[in-house]
């Protein structure tokens, strides 16, 4: 088992799916956690789920695409919980289209909430986490996991606007790791696959079958397994990996 005692981590996008999966997992080893989410009721509903492992937890109602909103967001968890030691940049939206069809509105929704969001919040915590200090008094950095997705990889029909967001959060995360690992901030990326979330609850069965067969593992994968992944990354035993991109997609991506 993993130990964060101590340890302070801001999830966006964690009022549901692999946000909150990813938020109880680091409660579950001894993490202080910020939930972070643009909808205050999902908040509400995963608060509690994630203080039943005992630790403190706070909430943070934020638009992710908002300059203010992110400094506001990253200076509350700071004067709450005290520090920032990982953050995980999981907010994301889809706005499905095919090109000829997709507008301004489409392209930009996803652009801003799956890609701008990840610059302004690791932008917006360089400082707080450069001020860390472990226990023997030495500057100790801290950790960013960006959730990407198997589509930046190798693209998707119909999803020219979250294939591109997430092809630019793989690029930003290896750009991250090498401007900042001097100052001891790791950064690296999940990307999964097809996952049992709001995003592939609204499929029929038949198309999740279709998934599924695609998939060496032959079936979806849980937002449980993506969380364990980014929790691994987060933790020392990662501590010398930056600036790499996880696949948890059942063998989708090599």
């Amino acid at each position: 088992m993993y130990d964060f005692t101590g340890k302070v981590a801001l999830v966006t996008g964690s009022g549901g799916g692999i946000g909150l999966a990813t938020a109880k997992a680091f409660a579950e080893c001894g993490a202080d956690v910020a939930l972070l989410d643009f909808n205050p009721a999902l908040l509400e509903t995963a608060k509690p789920v994630v203080e039943a492992y005992g630790h403190r937890v706070i909430t943070l109602q934020c638009d992710v695409s908002k300059a203010d909103q992110v400094e506001q967001a990253v200076k509350e968890t700071v004067a709450q919980l005290g520090r920032i030691d990982i953050l995980v940049n999981n907010a994301g939206i889809t706005r499905d289209n095919l090109l000829l069809r997709m507008d301004e509105a489409e392209w930009d929704a996803v652009l801003n909430t799956n890609l701008k969001s990840v610059f302004l919040f690791s932008k917006a915590v360089i400082r707080p986490m450069g001020k860390n200090k472990g226990p023997d008094g030495k500057p100790c950095g801290g950790c960013i996991v960006n959730t990407a997705s198997v589509i930046g990889l190798f693209g998707n029909v119909g999803q020219a606007n979250y294939g591109a967001a997430k092809a630019g959060v793989i690029n930003f995360t290896k750009t991250f790791a090498k401007e900042y690992g001097k100052k001891k901030i790791r950064c690296n990326a999940v990307a999964p696959g097809f996952i049992k979330t709001k995003m592939t609850e609204v499929l029929s069965q038949e198309a999740k079958d279709k998934m599924a067969q695609m998939i060496p593992l032959q079936a979806l994968g849980e937002p449980e397994d993506v969380a364990k992944a980014i929790r691994f990354l987060a933790s020392d035993e990662a501590a010398y990996i930056t600036g790499q991109t996880l696949a948890v997609s059942g063998g989708m991506a090599f």
